[in-house]
């Protein structure tokens, strides 16, 4: 690591007119003399990747009997479906088959 002969701050690697130079993003001194600069980057590689294949339901849970399957609880969410001055429409669905209905 560099530091700037004026602030002491870090200085970082930067390209002026076509040549490598050391240059402070605090008081904008450049440097020149970069023989001592090593500049490199370290990348940690993670081969483990999580894949998710099952939906996650966010809904709220409620006590509504399926007509599909019978089933007695179902997720719930509100939708404005009609004009802004008529009430929401509620829709379900099933925990067990997945059968979506509503109720106005």
């Amino acid at each position: 690591m560099l530091f700037c002969e004026k602030c002491g701050s870090l200085l970082i690697p930067f390209t002026k007119e076509g040549q490598r130079v050391m240059k402070c993003n605090s008081c904008g001194f450049i440097s020149k003399d970069i023989k001592n600069a090593k500049i490199s980057e370290k990348v940690k590689e993670s081969k483990d990747i999580s894949v998710i294949d099952k939906e996650i339901e966010t809904n709220a849970i409620c006590n509504a009997e399926c007509r599909k399957c019978g089933h007695k609880k179902a997720y719930y969410w509100f939708m404005q479906t009609r004009a802004s001055d008529e009430p929401a429409t509620q829709f379900f669905k099933c925990e067990k088959c997945n059968n979506i209905w509503k109720e106005y």
